[in-house]
């Protein structure tokens, strides 16, 4: 009977590993992601000179958003590796080595995923403000901003409420 037991927890704990594509296809995204602001660099490159500044400052904040994102990005695949897979040995002595990486656990990749998706949603708020700003005219409607605005206050929340429960479960755990 043991032995059976034993079998079956080895191939429990060797199923971490069916995460492992998932995490080849982030780092894809995350190559798509490169490729996308580089697009969209080489599209605004020959007008940046001519831009006016509202026109410069959404450019600069679609690249920012997309940095957010492919840090983001990078953050699930290195935590979310190192916590469920494996550790990442071929990283050990290098000195780039981020010094987050092998720290972050799901907690902390919880927080920074929340905080993450709400710099996103105030990137794009900001962006549409600055659109209605720039040329007056709506290219979205006033329902669809106001929902923008109440769902980016709902992530606020939400970010707010998870930050109290991991303050309060971390405050029980060391009593």
């Amino acid at each position: 009977m043991r032995t059976i037991e034993n079998l079956l927890e080895g191939l429990i704990y060797a199923s971490r590993w069916l995460l492992a594509p998932i995490y080849m296809i982030l780092c894809l995204c995350l190559a798509l992601i490169a490729i996308t602001t580089i697009q969209h660099f080489i599209q605004y490159a020959p007008g940046l000179m001519g831009m006016k500044l509202k026109e410069v400052l959404l450019f600069v904040l679609q690249v920012v958003d997309l940095a957010l994102i492919a840090n983001l990005v990078v953050m699930i695949i290195f935590s979310g590796y190192e916590n469920f897979i494996s550790k990442i040995d071929v990283a050990k002595d290098d000195r780039d080595r981020p010094d987050w990486m092998g720290t972050v656990d799901f907690s902390d990749l919880k927080i920074k995923l929340v905080a993450s998706i709400l710099a996103i949603s105030g990137i794009g708020l900001l962006e549409t403000f600055l659109k209605i700003a720039g040329s007056g005219d709506l290219a979205v409607s006033e329902v669809e901003i106001k929902w923008m605005v109440i769902i980016h206050i709902i992530f606020i929340i939400s970010g707010l409420l998870l930050a109290m429960m991991d303050y309060v479960a971390h405050r029980s755990s060391k009593h």
